[in-house]
């Protein structure tokens, strides 16, 4: 029988972030399919990138491609830092 995972005690604080609509829908639908918060999904993203290191199995990244279809969220990361709000 494999070890538990180790866990570790955090405070987590409520914060106010903005996102773009489709991108929030995306992360939405994914945390849902993976059983999970929304802000877990979000920290274990954060967590990888800061390690330089991918934070989506192919599976994973292949139900991304179907839930930015669903969504309609043409973006990439090249649209990162060129993005503009609606005025």
């Amino acid at each position: 029988m494999p070890a538990a995972a180790k866990r570790f005690e955090v405070e987590r604080v409520q914060t106010g972030v903005r996102l773009e609509r489709r991108v929030l829908k995306v992360l939405k639908a994914l945390a849902a399919y993976k059983n999970m918060t929304l802000g877990d999904l979000i920290e274990g993203i954060v967590l990888h990138a800061f390690e330089g290191k991918v934070a989506f199995s192919a599976e994973t990244l292949r139900k991304i491609a179907e839930l930015k279809g669903v969504y309609e969220l043409d973006l990439d990361a090249r649209a990162s830092h060129h993005l503009k709000e609606k005025s």
